[in-house]
């Protein structure tokens, strides 16, 4: 399979690693906070269980119906996104934490970077576990499999 290589926590990351989704709404139990969401519009309706906190929902496309979150602030953006602009939108709506699933590669990785800056703590939800299976993070490695697998395919 090829798949993404997930993100490391480093030096000046305030990383809560949490292992699915029930565990970062869980996570989000007490005083209100600034939430920025990155987490698709499917996840959204979770979070109405700690409706406290003020969300910033950055969605690929507009929501179908508005979210059952008495305070939010949607953002219909496409990315790959930058450093300068995570880190202007987290300041404009004074974020103090971010919610976002490991999802790797370098499209999404501007707002993790944005809260290391920032000095700002994620809550970072694990990928699901998967079946062992043969895995790279690269696209030549995949092309080297489908040049040496079977190709007699009777034709």
């Amino acid at each position: 399979a090829l798949t993404r290589a997930p993100w490391e926590e480093t030096a000046g990351d305030r990383w809560f690693r949490v292992p699915d989704m029930a565990g970062a709404v869980a996570a989000l139990a007490g005083a209100p906070r600034r939430v920025m969401l990155a987490l698709g519009r499917m996840h959204l309706p979770e979070f109405s269980a700690q409706a406290q906190h003020f969300y910033l929902l950055r969605l690929v496309d507009p929501p179908e119906a508005a979210p059952d979150l008495p305070d939010h602030h949607v953002v219909v953006e496409r990315g790959p996104f930058g450093l300068e602009g995570d880190l202007a939108l987290m300041r404009a709506h004074g974020i103090d934490l971010v919610v976002s699933k490991n999802s790797g590669g370098a499209g999404a990785f501007a707002k993790i970077a944005a809260a290391r800056e920032l000095g700002l703590p994620v809550i970072m939800i694990d990928r699901p576990a998967i079946p062992a299976r043969r895995e790279t993070h690269e696209v030549d490695e995949v092309l080297r499999w489908l040049d040496h697998a079977g190709t007699d395919l009777g034709v």
